[in-house]
């Protein structure tokens, strides 16, 4: 990509395989891969390895010590995040080079306090079967990412 990279942002990732898969994805496409503490997991994680198989290398990861910390150096407008909890969906935002992507962690998604304060920024990936609870958390930042690219006119 020429632009500045998109930032796709795990709160809290709990499931090493996900964290993974997403890893690969963010080497795939030169996007910034934020991981925010407390993870789940260790980084050096055998499972996690395997799901990014060689690919670590290649991956611009950054750390945040908390999800206060990582909101506070954002600026606002950056932020899309994702849940199961708008009507709103993804393919509402628009995207602009060098935003963030926000992902909640696996269990619970984002906190009920960042959704209400950004419930302008949420979308959802629509789902036609309500049994359906949502999607595994690397398939949901794979669509979301590359409807950001392909809007975006960018290429992997």
């Amino acid at each position: 990509m020429s632009s500045p990279p998109l930032n796709l942002v795990l709160v809290e990732p709990e499931i090493p395989p996900n964290t993974g898969s997403i890893a690969r994805l963010c080497g795939a496409t030169n996007t910034v891969l934020h991981l925010v503490h407390p993870l789940g997991f260790s980084t050096s994680d055998k499972h996690l390895k395997r799901a990014g198989l060689d690919y670590w290398r290649f991956v611009a990861i950054r750390y945040w010590d908390n999800f206060d910390s990582f909101l506070k150096a954002t600026a606002e407008e950056r932020l899309y995040f994702f849940t199961t909890k708008t009507p709103t969906p993804y393919t509402a935002a628009r995207f602009a080079p060098g935003d963030y992507l926000v992902f909640g962690k696996e269990t619970k998604g984002l906190p009920k306090e960042v959704l209400n304060l950004y419930q302008n920024r949420c979308y959802t990936l629509p789902m036609a079967n309500s049994n359906i609870r949502s999607l595994n958390l690397a398939m949901t930042a794979g669509i979301v990412l590359y409807e950001a690219i392909r809007q975006l006119g960018d290429s992997p």
